[in-house]
């Protein structure tokens, strides 16, 4: 099997772990984080890494940022809180491979 190294675990690098799997490649991925979601997951002021804010809330709407795979489900709110967004199922590592 041919690997593909993945930059980051995040809205980019999930789907690109997804589409991998399904082309066949082993990926390889590189995250600087212990956690999946990339700048959607808060950190505190005191981390180097970067970050939304604790109050961020996504501003476009579930229906244009959701990936065609994982389509939003009706009783999300249209505009999300960034813990929300993470929950939700296109940020969902189980449901990748």
């Amino acid at each position: 099997m041919r690997r593909v190294a993945i930059i980051g675990a995040g809205p980019s690098g999930l789907p690109s772990i997804r589409h991998a799997l399904l082309y066949g490649f082993e990926p390889v991925v590189f995250e600087m984080s212990d956690r999946v979601g990339g700048l959607w997951n808060y950190k505190p002021h005191d981390s180097e890494e970067a970050s939304v804010m604790k109050s961020t809330v996504i501003n476009s709407s579930k229906e244009m940022s959701a990936y065609s795979d994982f389509p939003p489900k009706p009783e999300v709110a249209n505009y999300m809180h960034n813990r929300k967004l993470l929950e939700v199922s296109h940020f969902n590592k189980t449901k990748i491979g």
